[in-house]
């Protein structure tokens, strides 16, 4: 049998993939794949360990999402998983930097810069400021109370645009202020 193949006799590649699940893939994983083979090339080992990383959350969620046979993400699906991992390196800069441990920081920053190049680009807190602002004005919120109204009706619209915690600043700010 001829390494290249499996008992199925079918030829499979880490990276190729039927014509069906090609269509269905999300551009945003279509492209870290392919950058995943440019580092290999590479051997640029630090991307590298960051792109196969995400590749596994990636797949890892595709997984969980299964139900029944097979199922693939969408681009929105795939954009929740690398702004988790943004988060996650986000707070590990944080507790590297409080702990002193200025190298460990460095490489979490490295991570964070390649994830947020898959990532669209966030919008500036005074456009979630200026959504915020209409919303609170449509809802009639006038006091912090009234904070999960109006974030139920905010998210929806700044979900993978913008982060949750500037969101979540942005509005307990206005509200204050009223």
């Amino acid at each position: 049998m001829d390494e290249k193949t499996v008992p199925g006799g079918r030829y499979h590649d880490l990276f190729e993939f039927s014509t069906e699940h090609r269509k269905a893939m999300s551009s945003t994983y279509e492209k870290i794949l392919q950058d995943l083979k440019e580092a290999m090339r590479a051997k640029d080992t630090p991307r590298l360990q960051v792109l196969r990383s995400l590749k596994a959350k990636i797949l890892e969620k595709e997984i969980s999402e299964r139900k029944g046979s097979d199922a693939t993400l969408s681009e929105s699906q795939v954009r929740e998983v690398l702004m988790k991992a943004a988060k996650q390196r986000k707070d590990s800069i944080s507790q590297y930097r409080e702990a002193g441990r200025v190298d460990l920081q460095e490489t979490e920053e490295y991570e964070l810069k390649v994830i947020e190049s898959y990532l669209p680009e966030m919008m500036s807190e005074d456009a979630v400021r200026a959504i915020a602002s209409d919303i609170i004005g449509k809802t009639g919120a006038s006091s912090p109370s009234d904070m999960g109204k109006v974030m139920g009706a905010l998210m929806p619209q700044v979900k993978g645009k913008a982060d949750g915690a500037v969101v979540n600043r942005v509005v307990r700010e206005l509200l204050e202020s009223k």
